[in-house]
């Protein structure tokens, strides 16, 4: 069923046990407490990352709303999500933007990866979910994962923590201590609480301890003899100058409601290749939240795989079209669900409405522009790291085991050519580096040492050799180890 829902028992709380499915609903007022928890959830990175990719955020919002609504439809109902800003990204924006692009150049890039993105799931619908794990095993997805968020450690560096260090060390320390002190549903915003934290310090230091002297990128840019530029580049930089923290001239004079900007996208070759590895990673993501809510829900969720993958394809297409971020199916919200045992999509259309809602408000918006750069290097540092240590978790989950070669060394290659930025120029004009670089070398290293060095025999070697692997069968996924005994 797509839209229609039948009363689950009376309408209250579940009884123990029980769970509200996708096609259910709990009461109207209860429906709509769910679907607010949903927003709270998936709120703070929704609207941080098209922040840190250069995106309207307010425009961002907005389109996380109807890009949920599209991809529940495209799933006929079956698979709970809310689709929010993808951080895949983040890394792909940095560096076309350090690459002389604008915000036409990485939407134009996304809308091309939308677009790949949902070609593969609509082959993954077509052959079924097994060609994913071929092509892209727990040890390639794992370090594609892994080197978008390491190769982001630079921005952090350079960008955002010189702003303000001290304000930045502060929103780190919060955010470090409330995501392992809080708990439940505190700890799953605790990324909010530290904007929010670090939004109300810098207010505080700027009435009590005045202006702060550091760089702003893109503003007070001087040439060699200190005249001012029209634009950022190696002739013409950014210098230090006193400032305050926190400016609110723009959101006094934006408007209560008003449409978001829309622009169109561009397009250049060298942009889309750098948005390109960032599928895999999405690729990944949505068959993990197949897999869980299948898993939560007690139901064989494969194929409408699928359709998760392709509909996340359509929605980052459609949403980048406009001007907006892309997008992505949320942890965040899984939580909500497991926490709650509500899994109704009722709560998923009410959560996009009032996204949308947000959305139209420009005061909103300008006010979400305003956190001080020192906020952001504090909860970027926590965030770029998280994204990193997910490839880990990939490899740990899957039990690859990197006493082989063959897994070893194109994990090892890769990693090091996205986080040092390496650049392989191919032509003048057509540079290959960083992350697309990175992604190249785990796949074809991967694929072509996989083919000729024929069958693994299951016993240890390789640069770092941990010791003899347990004996067994093969492993049944590419990459992947046996399992081990208990204890081991």
């Amino acid at each position: 069923m797509v839209i229609g829902w039948k009363l689950h028992g009376d309408g209250k709380t579940p009884p123990p046990g029980e769970v509200v499915r996708p096609d259910e609903r709990l009461s109207w007022p209860r429906t709509v407490g769910i679907g607010a928890q949903h927003v709270v959830a998936m709120f703070g990175a929704t609207f941080v990352f098209p922040l840190l990719m250069g995106l309207d955020p307010n425009l961002a919002i907005m389109m996380s709303g109807v890009a949920t609504v599209l991809f529940l439809l495209v799933v006929q109902g079956k698979v709970p999500s809310y689709l929010g800003s993808s951080a895949s990204f983040v890394g792909a924006a940095a560096a076309i933007r350090a690459g002389g692009g604008d915000t036409a150049t990485v939407t134009g890039a996304i809308l091309v990866s939308g677009a790949v993105l949902f070609l593969v799931g609509v082959v993954v619908h077509v052959l079924g979910g097994a060609v994913v794990q071929r092509v892209f095993p727990p040890v390639v997805t794992g370090a594609v994962v892994m080197l978008i968020g390491f190769n982001l450690a630079p921005v952090v560096a350079d960008t955002y923590w010189p702003q303000d260090q001290w304000v930045a060390l502060a929103t780190l320390c919060f955010a470090v201590l409330a995501s392992v002190l809080l708990r439940g549903f505190w700890a799953r915003i605790s990324v909010l609480l530290a904007l929010v934290f670090g939004f109300l310090l810098s207010w505080l230091l700027d009435a009590t301890a005045g202006k702060v002297t550091s760089v702003l990128p893109g503003q007070n840019l001087l040439d060699a003899a200190g005249k001012a530029c029209p634009k950022e580049g190696p002739y013409c930089v950014a210098t230090a100058f006193p400032h305050d923290r926190i400016d609110l001239s723009a959101v006094k004079a934006a408007d209560w409601f008003g449409f978001p900007t829309l622009h169109a996208p561009g397009f250049t070759t060298s942009a889309i290749l750098l948005a390109l590895p960032p599928v895999i990673a999405l690729i990944a993501e949505n068959t993990g939240h197949v897999k869980a809510v299948a898993a939560m829900t007690r139901t064989d969720l494969d194929p409408v795989l699928g359709r998760a993958i392709a509909a996340d394809g359509a929605t980052t297409v459609l949403a980048s079209a406009v001007g907006g971020a892309p997008t992505t199916t949320y942890a965040e919200n899984i939580g909500v669900m497991a926490a709650t045992r509500i899994y109704s999509t009722a709560a998923y259309y009410v959560a996009a409405l009032v996204a949308i809602l947000f959305g139209l408000c420009p005061k909103f918006g300008a006010l979400v522009a305003a956190t001080p750069g020192g906020v952001l290097g504090g909860i970027t540092v926590v965030l770029y790291g998280m994204i990193g240590l997910l490839g880990a978790k990939i490899w740990i989950e899957s039990r690859v085991d990197f006493g082989d070669p063959v897994n070893l060394v194109p994990v090892a290659a890769a990693i090091i050519l996205a986080i040092g930025n390496t650049t392989l120029d191919i032509t003048d004009d057509f540079p290959l580096g960083g992350i697309a670089l990175g992604t190249i070398a785990v796949l074809l290293f991967y694929h072509v040492l996989n083919a000729l060095g024929g069958p693994r025999t299951g016993q240890g070697g390789g640069i770092i050799a941990p010791g003899e692997r347990d004996g067994g069968p093969a492993p049944d996924q590419p990459g992947a180890s046996p399992p081990r005994e208990a204890g081991m």
